[in-house]
């Protein structure tokens, strides 16, 4: 194992601590609205960056790294090469709640990677669905958090 799962839950705690902070100074924003991100100041913007940031690479990581090995300290039989049975897995061994869950989280963080600067509507519905997945994206990481201390 190139990095121990020590490391890798340490870099996902300092994502889910920077994502939780925007959210905290997002939340009077929230519901965002067409005329909300019309009407954000140049500071509110930069914290809009933080969130969707680190919702991407906090997802990003868990999904490349930390997934994978909590199925190999967890010694779960077979080899699995496709990401969507790795979720399935972890999923039956109680590892995450939902692996369907985790695909929305994956659309939201997709969707970041697209900018709809003309269609303000359209980015406020995307941002407010990804607000409500990062607060599940958070409960993910705390869940596999308790669900490895036993093999640490």
């Amino acid at each position: 194992m190139k990095e121990s799962i020590t490391e890798i839950i340490k870099t996902c705690d300092r994502h889910a601590d920077r994502l939780h902070w925007a959210m905290t100074q997002l939340q009077s924003h929230i519901p965002f609205s067409e005329h909300t991100l019309t009407n954000i100041n140049d500071i509110e913007l930069a914290i809009l960056d933080q969130f969707s940031t680190r919702f991407g690479k906090l997802q990003d990581l868990m999904g490349a790294k930390l997934f994978p090995v909590v199925l190999e300290i967890t010694k779960e039989p077979g080899e699995l090469k496709a990401f969507i049975d790795k979720l399935y897995r972890l999923e039956k061994i109680g590892a995450i709640a939902s692996a369907d869950d985790w695909l929305l989280m994956r659309e939201a963080r997709n969707a970041f990677s697209h900018d709809y600067p003309d269609d303000q509507e359209l980015q406020a519905a995307l941002l407010n669905k990804a607000y409500e997945l990062a607060a599940q994206l958070l409960g993910v990481l705390d869940g596999i958090k308790v669900f490895v201390k036993p093999y640490l």
